[in-house]
């Protein structure tokens, strides 16, 4: 069945703009659209510099939700761990203090200079966890080999021993000759789901654990059988959606065999808003997120108060989204 065979209306799809408490990826606001359909509503949010193609997998996951749900879970809590961003010392360690977390995933190498806000970061993450809590960290892919295993290797006794190291270099044969030169794990995350296959990237021996997205990865279903492909022990982690994306994240949680690691899945803390009203909102109480049965149904206040006002934007999204269903028909 194609795109537009779906029972959704699409020419009543609603674009948001919710702002960001602290810059995150570079964006300081988070657009997308939220669509619904007979099981309920689901959520288009590629970031605005993927192309068509690769936003194709994002309205997958989006029909999947609004259309047929999800497969039924085998676990109804997730683990969560608290998400910190590029932020000074104090305020990391204020985060995961509130956070009810034992697992805290912190954001380096927002610039090419910040080691020493780095080891401040994860020093104070580690003084708010205590010696028992963990500590992952992510690089988004930003380091050459040598700067990467140099700075792992600073980053892992500032924090008195790093969970694992996400994306730490761009490609796999970088990821790979980071692990042979460190004694912390590789975690893969563009690697997986920018791939032009996920299905065939053979991250075994570059990574230890897996780092799973379901909305880029095209729905559940398909995110499942990506899990499976890789081998390895698995993380979900957001694709920074409010909760009616975020649900389907859960989800996949919910439904992987095994699930080794705590999810990055408490991100709507980084929102200044959501979609949902605050009883039903996705936000972990400590450090476990409850899995919805049912999508979240967001709340036509909020959708008014957060809707795009930028007429030209709006069209922008309207326009992506005729081109995206269009790609996914082909």
């Amino acid at each position: 069945m194609t795109a537009a065979e779906f029972d959704i209306d699409w020419a009543d799809a609603r674009v948001y703009a919710i702002p960001m408490r602290t810059r995150f990826r570079g964006i300081t606001v988070r657009e997308g659209m939220l669509v619904q359909g007979p099981a309920g509503w689901g959520e288009f949010c590629p970031f605005a510099e993927y192309d068509d193609h690769e936003a194709a997998s994002w309205l997958a996951t989006a029909i999947e939700q609004a259309t047929v749900g999800w497969p039924e879970p085998v676990r109804d809590r997730i683990p969560i761990n608290a998400t910190v961003p590029a932020v000074d010392a104090q305020r990391a360690h204020d985060i995961v203090a509130v956070s009810g977390c034992r697992t805290a995933k912190v954001k380096v190498a927002d610039h090419p200079e910040s080691l020493p806000e780095d080891l401040a970061r994860v020093e104070a993450v580690r003084s708010a966890l205590g010696p028992h809590g963990h500590i992952r960290i992510d690089a988004n892919g930003l380091w050459d080999i040598d700067t990467a295993i140099d700075h792992i290797r600073r980053l892992d006794a500032a924090a008195a021993g790093l969970e694992y190291v996400e994306q730490p270099c761009r490609t796999i044969d970088e990821l790979a000759a980071v692990r042979r030169k460190v004694g912390v794990r590789i975690a893969a995350d563009e690697s997986i789901r920018r791939a032009e296959d996920p299905m065939k990237v053979a991250v075994a021996g570059a990574a230890d654990v897996a780092v799973i997205k379901c909305t880029p990865l095209g729905g559940v279903r398909r995110a499942v059988q990506v899990a499976q492909a890789a081998g390895l022990p698995c993380v979900v982690s957001s694709a920074l959606e409010t909760s009616v994306g975020l649900a389907a994240q859960l989800a996949l949680a919910a439904t992987l065999p095994d699930l080794d690691f705590a999810c990055g899945l408490g991100t709507l803390s980084l929102l200044e808003g959501d979609t949902v009203v605050e009883e039903h909102a996705l936000r972990p109480v400590e450090g476990m997120l409850a899995v919805p049965r049912t999508p979240p149904v967001p709340a036509p206040e909020l959708l008014e108060k957060f809707q795009l006002t930028d007429r030209d934007r709006t069209a922008w999204w309207h326009q992506r989204l005729a081109r995206v269903r269009d790609e996914l028909t082909q």
